[in-house]
């Protein structure tokens, strides 16, 4: 029997056959689950005397989530009458309190706006005017950057959060800022929480879950709208492609990769609770050392990450030495996974590193290398299951088997568009309904995805999406500046790495170091240029626009 996607195509799709010799469906049913919600809540009763989360020698339980998460959600309604798509920004790392906040979240019908907790105050100022957050859940640590800009924002609700909340423990955490008058404790929000009574809201697979933000081609970021049913499809299709890595109640996961970001968030977070699976967090993967004694605790049966953080756990003296006895998947994403730090990564756990590829606008995930893979490939994998996938020329013309194009996706996980971008989503999306990734792909006769290149001129450092426009719109204010230029250049501990060409005044005492630290007021630090060049001019075409793409090649 055709699938959908071959009946409707005229130009193979050679991923059904690698399907149908491995007995993968070819279609997931995205409605096998009304919500996210309703999915974790069946894992939590299902689970309720296992560890759910471990952080900070503490441990939470699938019941221990479930009776917090409740108290918040009830307190959310009741105290500051959240009702259903109100926007909540959330700005953590990994701590035992993100879980307990977006089921929280999530059970009172709200919308979740992930933030970077090491957004600068100009960064987390876009994002929660373009949100319309009223109210936002700020780790103590980054309150400072909340204090600088939110007289600015419509926020009216600050709820911190310390190291230890959600259990007994007093972690030493950082202060709140002082200047943030009337903030509220999660810990006291939980108390009383616990007093109230939750009204159950209905939920459908149209309503928002998450704001999910991603960069812009005019420098400011994006909120991607993401659904409960894009989310449950994209659980859905990874289980579906990795079965024998979801054992319920079996698994051993350590989530180093941050929540914030979608990747961990529906693959560690959302896919694994819903097994029943035991998540270490990590706070700091910087830690290279901590990020190891957690290693040798866990025991970990799974472990996602990005190239850099493979590499750099290759290269401490103490990793080779832990029992890697029960791993079964590790899994990359974020940026391309190197043969070599695959191959480093198998010689010393036994297990290659299994590569994918999706987007904070597609719930991640687009294709991975599925289970039966027993080796690093160098592509991306299969497209998922319900997912079509097509390549584009510059005329919109879909490209032959073997000819590379635009990737441009089809399915369940997409979004329906950006929050609030009527034009962004008009440019986002073909006539027909695809989504324009700006990444160019080309397919194998089996049906493999490989990344070429990038239609757009973003930079991947380390995992996360830099678009230069931001930098360049930064780095054009520092005094002495006249123009500027930024693109990715190749390193080796980042994969890309940001180098900016800048013509300076005639009479500007200007060096990089000048132009670093004035970038590194504005923006994040994977965000600031790494490499600075100064030169007499930029490379432009007859109309003007600067052509990153001599520069790329200069570079």
């Amino acid at each position: 029997m055709q699938s959908d996607i071959e009946t409707r195509n005229s130009i193979p799709r050679p991923w059904l056959a690698s399907y149908s010799a491995y007995g993968i469906p070819a279609e997931i049913d995205a409605d096998a689950c009304p919500s996210v919600v309703h999915l974790l809540e069946q894992a939590m009763r299902t689970y309720a005397d296992k560890p759910a989360f471990r952080a900070f020698g503490q441990t939470l339980r699938y019941s221990d989530v479930d009776r917090l998460s409740a108290a918040f959600a009830a307190w959310l309604q009741q105290r500051l009458g959240v009702v259903k798509g109100d926007r909540i920004a959330v700005m953590m790392p990994n701590l035992l309190a993100f879980p307990i906040v977006l089921l929280g979240i999530a059970r009172a019908g709200a919308i979740q706006v992930n933030v970077n907790p090491m957004y600068t105050p100009r960064e987390l100022e876009h994002q929660l005017k373009d949100s319309g957050s009223e109210r936002i859940v700020v780790f103590q640590g980054a309150t400072p950057t909340l204090a600088a800009i939110v007289g600015k924002t419509a926020v009216t609700t600050v709820i911190t959060v310390a190291l230890g909340d959600g259990t007994q423990a007093a972690v030493p955490t950082p202060a709140v800022d002082p200047a943030l008058v009337g903030a509220i404790a999660f810990a006291d929000a939980l108390a009383e929480g616990a007093t109230l009574v939750r009204k159950p809201v209905p939920l459908q697979g149209q309503d928002l879950l998450f704001l999910q933000y991603t960069g812009g081609t005019t420098g400011l970021s994006k909120g991607a709208a993401l659904s409960h049913r894009n989310l449950v499809a994209n659980v859905m299709q990874y289980k579906t492609f990795m079965p024998q890595s979801l054992r319920v109640g079996e698994e051993v996961i350590v989530t180093a990769l941050p929540l914030y970001h979608i990747f961990a968030l529906m693959v560690n977070l959302i896919t694994y609770f819903s097994v029943g699976a035991d998540n270490w967090l990590v706070a700091n993967p910087r830690d290279v050392s901590g990020l190891v004694e957690v290693f040798r605790q866990a025991r970990p049966t799974a472990f996602l990450g990005v190239n850099t953080l493979y590499a750099a756990l290759l290269t401490h003296p103490q990793f080779a030495e832990l029992d890697f006895s029960r791993l079964r998947l590790a899994g990359g994403g974020g940026a391309a996974v190197l043969a070599a730090t695959s191959e480093k990564w198998k010689a010393v756990t036994g297990t290659f590193i299994r590569e994918g590829y999706g987007l904070s606008e597609t719930s991640p995930v687009v294709s991975f290398n599925p289970e039966f893979i027993d080796g690093f490939t160098g592509t991306t994998g299969l497209p998922a299951p319900s997912t079509d996938v097509k390549l584009l020329d510059e005329e919109d013309r879909e490209v032959a088997l073997g000819a590379s194009g635009e990737i441009c996706v089809k399915g369940p996980q997409v979004m329906a568009g950006y929050w609030n971008q009527p034009a962004a989503n008009a440019a986002a999306f073909t006539a027909d309904g695809y989504f324009r990734t700006g990444d160019i792909g080309m397919f194998s006769a089996e049906g493999y995805l490989k990344i070429m290149d990038r239609k757009k001129d973003m930079v991947i450092v380390s995992g996360f999406n830099v678009f230069p426009n931001e930098v360049e719109a930064v780095a054009s204010a520092c005094p002495g500046v006249v123009e500027c230029a930024c693109v990715g250049v190749y390193d080796e501990k980042t994969s890309e790495a940001l180098k900016l060409y800048v013509v300076k005044a005639a009479d500007a005492a200007l060096d990089a170091d000048a132009v670093v630290a004035f970038c590194r007021r504005e923006l994040t630090s994977y965000k600031v240029p790494k490499q600075i060049a100064f030169v007499d001019t930029l490379p432009k075409s007859a109309v003007g626009k600067i052509l990153r793409r001599d520069l790329r090649q200069d570079a």
